[in-house]
């Protein structure tokens, strides 16, 4: 039954790429269908059978029609194949780096009896897949054989252009840590079948005719000048019309590809794979923690972690210890890891990781004065603290700007230093009590009627002008002045972003290009960001926490400290403070300062005292 669904699986695909095919069939004959009709009318004339000046005027214009269609045919066939098909950014992995996971790669391919990948790379997400990369301009020159005689090795490059070229495997990085060597094998079986549908000639024709309308699109949609910009808009109408007529039967192809490689591994470690789909899911959800929790505030700051996917293991490692349901996943961890069939797992581990900054924070190719390495022994003190510090003195400059009293009310060991209490002061103290506007009747007759500036419930600064547009970012927020604060650090932030260099690099070969290939759009970079818009009440939640820990650390000795699973954490005693995010929420959203101020007495913290800041 394998062979016979694997049949029909490779059959499905290959009538659904034919399907594609002929949508490129109908383009040439529509571009033909004008010279054809030129021919038949100059072909009337020496038999002559179309004779007279209303067929001489129809030659003519039809010829003209004829040469402008093939013309423009032309330029859109030439812009389609010379176009460059878009490739995914990957860590290239040499054969000799890592022989071992090769030699996985081809036993697993003889098994199911398909072709081996010509390549493997690696991505920093958690997915595999197989890519094409044989466009010229994604590699290297194809090498000449110089063991063949000269008779043959004139022939030797075309015939090796004729030649499949198997595709390149992709292999998410996350799956190399975490994963075991069978679970990776597992995984890899269906990915890995997939080759012997991508070695059949309609389909690969299909595939490389859908690509080259892809980035034919893509190219004609760059900006032009004005001239040029026309030409270009016309091909990308002709590329997205293509496009539309094969869209439905190229999706279709690859979905009876997909079926087809499935059924193919169904023979491969079947029941195994069952639970590498679990470590799959864990994979996932520990990769997304990873990087929105603890490696996205590095990446602000100009540090990327070098060791992500270290990193990942040890968050799945904690959280098997907190999650009861993860319990049995640890057990796994006595097995041999796969990453173990690379010769340098370190040196593959921060190429990826610096790849994964630049992808999702736009950061550039090296290292530079602003954009540096750290490793997680130094992570709590060369991010989280200098994170931590800068937000509580932008905390204070906000409170400078809206005019707030240093210490109001209150003795303090330094009237003029930066203390917790300045903000939970201006944060919990109740706003003015509207006035009643006065009747006429108490006015005196010599004043204008209206509201005086003397006379406004709020001082000067302490509200500054907000649009229409932020009424979204300020909401859930527990009074005005946490609303004007949250404004202000906003404006505080963006100012500091656009004062900020840029963190950028001269284009060069970065990971996963290859030498003499072309860069990637540093413009386009971050290309899948995962840092969404950033509301008020999350800054200013992250701001008061950011002086809470200053507080302190500068007072009872607290240290920063790295969670896997929560990013920059505040140990007190040895013990992570897993209670202080509900009590800073009470404070910015309902404008409750007890439960903090609560906390802060049990955990001994003086707020009156002044923090260092720098």
């Amino acid at each position: 039954m394998t062979g016979i669904g694997v049949e029909i699986g490779v059959q499905a695909a290959r009538s659904r790429a034919l399907a594609v095919l002929r949508v490129r069939s109908r383009a040439l004959a529509v571009a033909l269908l004008p010279a054809a009709f030129a021919v038949i009318l100059l072909a009337g004339l020496p038999t002559g059978h179309l004779l007279g000046p209303g067929w001489d005027v129809a030659r003519w214009a039809v010829g003209a029609v004829a040469v402008v269609v093939l013309l423009a045919a032309a330029g859109v066939g030439l812009v389609v194949a010379r176009a460059r098909p878009a490739v995914t950014p990957t860590v290239p992995i040499a054969e000799e780096s890592a022989p071992d996971l090769y030699r996985l790669v081809r036993d697993l391919a003889d098994r199911l009896d398909v072709p081996a990948p010509s390549a493997i790379a690696l991505t920093p997400d958690c997915d595999s897949w197989l890519e094409d990369r044989t466009h010229p301009a994604h590699g290297p020159p194809p090498r000449e054989d110089r063991d063949e005689p000269d008779g043959l090795r004139g022939r030797s490059p075309a015939r090796s252009r004729r030649a499949p070229v198997a595709p390149v495997l992709v292999i998410g990085s996350p799956f190399l840590w975490w994963m075991r060597v069978g679970e990776l094998r597992a995984v890899l079986a269906p990915v890995v079948a997939g080759t012997a549908p991508s070695a059949h000639p309609d389909i690969a024709a299909a595939r490389r005719f859908v690509r080259g309308l892809d980035a034919a699109v893509a190219v004609a949609s760059a900006p032009r000048r004005p001239l040029t910009g026309a030409v270009c808009a016309a091909v990308a109408w002709v590329a997205r019309l293509l496009l539309r007529g094969c869209c439905a039967d190229a999706a279709a192809m690859e979905r009876a590809v997909a079926a087809a490689a499935a059924e193919r591994a169904q023979a491969v470690d079947y029941g195994l794979r069952i639970v590498a789909q679990e470590q799959v899911g864990l994979a996932y959800a520990g990769w997304d923690r990873l990087l929105t929790r603890v490696a996205l505030p590095a990446w602000r700051m100009g540090r990327w972690p070098s060791r992500l996917d270290a990193g990942v293991v040890a968050a799945l490692t904690e959280l098997s210890r907190r999650d009861r349901l993860a319990e049995g996943f640890t057990s796994r961890l006595g097995e041999r890891p796969a990453c173990d069939l690379l010769e340098e797992p370190g040196a593959v581990d921060e190429a990826t990781s610096l790849l994964a900054a630049r992808l999702f924070h736009g950061g550039p190719a090296g290292q530079g004065p602003h954009w540096s390495p750290v490793d997680w022994q130094e992570y709590p003190e060369e991010v989280v603290d200098r994170k931590w510090r800068p937000a509580a003195a932008r905390l204070h400059r906000v409170l400078d700007t809206l005019g707030v009293r240093r210490s109001p009310g209150r003795a303090a060991p330094d009237p003029h230093g930066p203390t917790l209490a300045r903000v939970l002061d201006h944060l919990s103290a109740p706003p003015p009590p509207p006035e009643r506007p006065p009747s006429p009747q108490d006015l005196p007759r010599n004043l204008p009627q209206g509201p005086s500036p003397e006379r406004s419930g709020t001082e000067p600064g302490d509200l500054p002008p907000q649009e229409d547009g932020d009424d979204d970012d300020l909401a859930g927020l527990g009074n005005e002045r946490c609303a004007a604060l949250a404004a202000g650090l906003s404006a505080e932030l963006a100012r500091e972003e656009a004062a900020a260099p840029p963190a950028r690099t001269p284009p060069a070969a970065g990971p996963g290009q290859a030498p003499g290939a072309l860069p990637w759009d540093e413009g386009a970079l971050p290309l899948l960001p995962i840092q969404p818009p950033r509301t008020g009440r999350d800054l200013l939640a992250e701001h008061v926490t950011a002086m809470v820990c200053c507080a302190a650390m500068d007072t009872i000795g607290a240290a920063p400290a790295l969670d896997w699973l929560d990013g920059p954490a505040l140990l007190i005693n040895g013990e992570r403070a897993a209670d202080l995010a509900p009590r800073v929420r009470a404070l910015v959203e309902d404008g409750d300062p007890v439960p903090l101020r609560t906390w802060l007495v049990d955990s001994g913290i003086r707020p009156e005292k002044p923090v260092r800041l720098v």
